[in-house]
């Protein structure tokens, strides 16, 4: 009783809600403008919205002859949009005279807000439909840049008109998979399909209005209950607890209101509205690696320690003390690769390889990666870029630095994840046929650690590991003549395939084991691929010859002899005595700093060997030509060929690109 003797009620007002404008009330938030220049004295030459999206934009006038304006720079904005041609001219002066608003949301639920007008101890109240903030348009460059890159088009195109010809370009094509509920469902979620139907929406025009003028004026009598048919009791006949419910809804409802974003978006202030398992889920599946310093981070003020911990490790594994997302979480079952259509499982099991290989190094090199998961070269890109960097002439680096600090403080979550690997590595070994000796290697180096190997170090332990295994294979292969089992094996008949350039998984200088005869029946298979490969494609590079080689290897059934590994080197070999050579482009270095080897079909027995070695001599001067050179040349060196026969040389042995032909193997991506 005291307190509310000490802050009496001095006045009771009656609340009236209005609810004429309830669906037509917007509030706009204009660009903050001098006060000797209001919005009311600047003409607005046009209005429109839509309404389903609540976006509006408004096209204001610009004075030109204003003190502050300048005359040149809006001569040549308006020239750079519109160029010299007045036809569908943006600015039909010449000059920038006009400026378009845009709106945005300001917030997510207006239908918390209203608009208060007090007249004659009255307060009547309107709810809002809508809250929008405006910011200058800036669409007018967009048009400035395309008919930028048009001239440049038009440029090119006039400079190549010597050599008027025909791109021929290889496309793919794929059939759709006929979509049921859950992809129709997730499909209808996603941004693309929501940023089509906001395109779909018809603009709607409106008429501008001044504060001062009298249909606004009209208009203004709308924010009055002026009769008992405009106003609304109802509402206010609450109890105070439903009446401070109304007030403060709950957030259930707050949820639902909330502006829908793309899949690949976090908003923070919603991430933090979920439970913390949902939480620590949704930023792993976005940023993929972190530490867990960074998580903490992250998750805000006041998280415990413990709990995060707990949720992490059920959606990420450890990798060099940084923590990694699952495999599973971003490849659910069901799900395709977006660029091959793989399915999950194979994507799942190819990059827990790459994984399980950056637990042991801080580097590695893709097309090692690519040689033993035997998958598409996007899918493996992708990979790689989710948790490494490219390092010119090193490989691919993992993407964050060694975390000791977290190891040292939680040695029982590290020694969990080792002995989860631990399973991963005998999955490894059952599911790419590879032997756990090979994986394990002996001169791996700590992530945290690493060290410079010479090559002579190298040398010596793949010799002392020859040495190991061959007399284990000789006391194997005693117990076979006592009758213990028949293999006819012997450790005397051992060859080792492998190369620098083409390491095969273990050994530490790429080396792997096999018999004579596997030796000599993989040779052979080998040539056999090379030739039909070389039918087909006369000239193509290492790297194009080893991806179908992987894509033969798919077709293959499991055991087959080509699939116990082939280095780089045996396919040069192969491709020699196939009559392949190679060919000494002078390109220019690539992204990733790996040499280019092109080789190419030279001598058939055929008339046109003639030409088509002039042809290639060609391309070890120069790594581009136009086609006028490369048709002079040849008739230079006597080769008469009709333009049937010179088109087929070209196509044969060749690709275009914007009036440039290039060697096969050597177009620039």
């Amino acid at each position: 009783m005291a307190t509310e003797d000490e802050d009496p009620v001095v006045q009771e007002i009656d609340v009236y809600l209005a609810k004429s404008l309830a669906e037509n009330l917007y509030l706009f938030q204009h660009p903050v403008r001098p006060a000797n220049l209001p919005y009311d004295d600047v003409p607005h030459l046009a209005a429109r919205i839509k309404p389903r999206q609540q976006k509006v934009e408004l096209e204001l006038a610009i004075n030109v002859n204003s003190a502050s304006y300048s005359q040149s720079k809006g001569e040549q904005i308006a020239l750079n949009v519109d160029g010299t041609s007045s036809e569908d001219a943006t600015y039909s002066r010449k000059v920038m005279d006009k400026q378009v608003l845009v709106s945005s949301p300001a917030v997510s639920d207006a239908s918390r807000y209203a608009i208060g007008v007090f007249r004659k101890g009255e307060l009547h109240l309107t709810p809002l439909y809508g809250m929008l903030q405006l910011r200058p348009g800036f669409s007018y460059l967009d048009k400035a840049d395309a008919r930028h890159r048009e001239n440049e088009n038009i440029h090119d195109g006039d400079s190549s008109q010597e050599e008027p010809e025909e791109d021929v370009k290889q496309i793919t094509v794929r059939f759709a998979r006929p979509e049921n509920d859950r992809a129709r469902q997730k499909r209808m979620q996603s941004y693309e399909y929501m940023r089509q139907k906001q395109s779909e929406e018809q603009w709607h025009h409106l008429a501008y209005h001044g504060s001062k003028d009298s249909r606004a004026d009209f208009e203004r009598h709308y924010l009055f209950a002026q009769s008992s048919g405009m106003v609304t009791g109802s509402e206010l006949n609450k109890t105070p607890k439903e009446y401070l419910a109304m007030l403060m809804p709950q957030a259930q409802k707050e949820a639902e209101s909330k502006t829908v974003i793309p899949s690949n978006m976090v908003s923070m202030s919603q991430l933090r509205t979920l439970p913390l398992s949902d939480q620590v889920k949704t930023l792993m599946k976005n940023v993929k690696v972190l530490q867990f310093s960074q998580l903490m981070g992250l998750l805000g003020p006041g998280t415990d320690s413990t709990s995060a911990l707990r949720c992490i490790q059920q959606v990420s594994v450890l990798v060099q003390g940084c923590w990694v997302v699952k495999s599973e979480i971003l490849y659910p079952k069901e799900s395709h690769s977006p660029y091959s259509g793989v399915s999950a499982e194979a994507l799942c099991r190819g990059r827990d390889f790459l994984l399980w290989e950056f637990t042991r190094k801080r580097f590695v090199l893709r097309k090692d990666i690519s040689a033993i998961v035997k998958l598409p070269a996007e899918d493996v890109k992708d990979f790689m870029e989710q948790v490494a960097y490219s390092r010119v002439g090193r490989g691919w680096e993992f993407a964050l630095p060694p975390d000791a600090e977290f190891v040292r403080k939680h040695p029982d979550v590290a020694q969990r994840q080792t002995m989860l690997w631990q399973g991963v590595q005998s999955r490894l070994v059952w599911t790419f046929g590879l032997s756990k000796e090979d994986l394990i290697g002996k001169g791996d180096a700590p992530p945290g650690g690493l060290m410079v190997v010479s090559g002579e170090q190298r040398v010596r332990a793949a010799q002392d590991n020859m040495r190991e295994r061959s007399k284990e294979l000789e006391h194997k292969y005693k117990l076979n003549h006592l009758g213990v089992a028949q293999t006819g094996t012997d450790a005397n008949s051992l060859e080792y395939l492998g190369s620098e350039d083409f390491p095969m998984a273990g050994l530490p200088n790429g080396l792997n084991v096999v018999s004579g005869s596997c030796a000599d029946k993989l040779a052979a298979e080998l040539l056999e691929f090379v030739r039909q490969r070389l039918c087909d494609h006369p000239v193509l590079s290492l790297s194009e010859l080893r991806g179908m080689l992987n894509l033969r290897l798919t077709e293959l059934p499991p055991g087959h002899v080509l699939g116990s590994g082939v280095s780089d080197r045996a396919l040069q070999d192969a491709l020699a005595q196939a009559g392949a050579k190679h060919m000494d482009v002078p390109l220019p270095m690539n992204d990733s700093g790996e040499d280019v080897k092109i080789f190419a079909l030279w001598d058939t027995g055929s008339f046109s060997d003639k030409s088509r070695q002039a042809l290639l001599e060609m391309f070890t001067k120069n790594y581009r030509h136009r086609r006028a050179s490369l048709q002079t040349a040849l008739t230079n060196a006597g080769a008469e060929l009709s333009k049937e026969e010179f088109d087929s040389l070209l196509k044969e042995c060749c690709a275009s690109r914007s009036g440039m032909w290039y060697l096969k193997g050597t177009l620039p991506c």
